[in-house]
């Protein structure tokens, strides 16, 4: 059952209904029921961290994995429920969807492999979920030595402590706009930059007057605040300021055209065009305003513009720029991980409703993920995510009554690239019932 789950999320993401359907589809007929795949879930769950634990070690065998770095991250996924229940609850929703959520914290190693996970109620604050998962993979994985890497959102000064404790130590985005103001001036002033190598003292205000400009450039110092002490790494880069620059111009622009709509200027997030409007509700004379009156806040547009190519980040590494820079810039493969699971997988919404059952569910979404991310190893990295998955899931084999199967797809670079990592193939003009019995035992190797 559990196999059948695992195939199933990555080719048909479904129901555990629909699940139970296509696993008929399959050249190895499911031998259980439909009702029997609700109880096994209860046992997955109850086993859920002996399975963790028991797949990383035996990962161990089919590929290489990079303990020294451990990314983690936050999100959460949405039950098509209206009112909260156990620990679907209401909470900061990453879709903005009015609607319970759980959240999933989940540790990636350096590899880009998924470690482990937890599920905890929508309403917890994210930044306590890092240190108990964490304990858990001191505690059952026999892992000590390593640097955790996290966003801005799960760096509370706690987990930074937590995380200079025996041979571990962190590397974390930090806001320039939440640093004390000598910090802040500090951060933006022009002078005393470098670039990487070399101790030369650079001007950004040379910087930028260069055109195409690709280069990096840094300053860096040590502070000590709340008792602790770490090194503060704030980087420019021409790139990066075009980029934010172009982002921005665009939301001035939609901001522009909300002006003339002042009703719909109440409500907003942080990145909201709306932003950049300044309603006014009173007269010259300070009295109450019939109408809203509204106009391009140019002072807002502005004060963003000053932070534009920056990025901060702090850690208590002694490690060159370079490696720090490098640790750091692989996050977004975890924020990736987060939305194959969403989207390829469809790993949400979730129509479970016993806790134990959702934890099974997510278990095998995170075992699925390894699985697929494994895969991607194995092809050495060569396609995409939707490449892979569309081709797999076009990989159907068609049943010749008495003399075997043949292909009924077409054959590609995908293709030729599976069968060359797994060391059979199923693009024969027919493939035997024989044939096809040995590459069935094949894949079974080692279970």
């Amino acid at each position: 059952m559990l196999s059948r789950l695992l195939y199933l999320r990555i080719l048909h993401p479904a129901s555990k209904k629909g699940t139970f359907e296509h696993s008929k589809d399959l050249l190895e007929p499911a031998q259980f029921q439909s009702h029997q795949i609700y109880r096994a879930l209860g046992v997955l769950a109850e086993q859920s961290d002996f399975i963790e634990e028991m797949v990383y070690k035996n990962s161990l065998q089919v590929v290489d994995r990079n303990t020294q770095v451990l990314y983690y991250d936050c999100t959460n996924f949405f039950f098509e429920i209206e009112e909260e229940d156990g620990f679907k609850q209401y909470g900061v929703s990453k879709e903005n969807r009015p609607s319970p959520i759980v959240q999933m914290g989940l540790f990636m190693d350096g590899s880009g492999l998924p470690l482990a996970f937890s599920m905890t109620p929508g309403n917890r604050n994210e930044q306590t979920t890092l240190k108990p998962l964490e304990r858990r993979i001191l505690k059952d994985f026999n892992l000590s030595k390593f640097v955790v890497c996290t966003d801005a959102g799960l760096s509370s000064n706690k987990n930074r402590i937590y995380n200079t404790k025996g041979k571990r130590a962190f590397v974390t985005t930090q806001s320039i706009k939440k640093l004390k103001k000598f910090l802040k001036e500090w951060a933006l002033d022009s002078e005393g930059w470098r670039i990487p190598g070399s101790n030369k003292k650079i001007n950004l205000d040379d910087v930028r007057k260069l055109k195409n400009d690709q280069k990096t450039y840094y300053k860096e110092r040590w502070i000590k605040e709340n008792g602790l002490e770490q090194k503060l790494i704030v980087t420019y880069s021409p790139v990066y300021q075009r980029y934010q620059a172009s982002i921005r111009e665009k939301q001035v622009e939609r901001a522009k055209k909300k002006v003339d709509n002042p009703s719909s200027l109440n409500k907003h997030n942080q990145n909201d065009p709306k932003r950049f409007i300044k309603a006014t509700h009173v007269t010259d004379d300070g009295e109450i305003a019939d109408k809203t009156q509204a106009a391009l806040n140019q002072d807002q547009i502005d004060h963003e513009s000053m932070y534009d190519g920056f990025y901060a980040v702090c850690t208590n590494l002694e490690s060159t720029i370079e490696e720090i820079i490098k640790i750091n810039h692989r996050r977004w493969e975890i924020e990736e991980t987060f939305r194959i699971l969403k989207s390829e997988f469809q790993a949400r919404p979730v129509y479970l409703q016993r806790e134990t059952r959702i934890k099974a569910h997510f278990l095998t979404c995170f075992l699925a993920l390894l699985i697929y991310r494994i895969l991607e190893k194995k092809l050495d990295e060569s396609f995409t995510c939707p490449e892979l998955i569309s081709t797999l899931r076009n990989m159907n084999m068609r049943e010749l009554d008495g003399e075997g199967y043949i292909p009924a797809y077409t054959r590609t670079e995908i293709t030729d690239a599976l069968h060359e990592a797994f060391g059979f193939r199923t693009d024969f003009e027919i493939v035997t019932q024989k044939n096809m019995k040995k590459i069935l035992k094949q894949t079974k190797k080692g279970k």
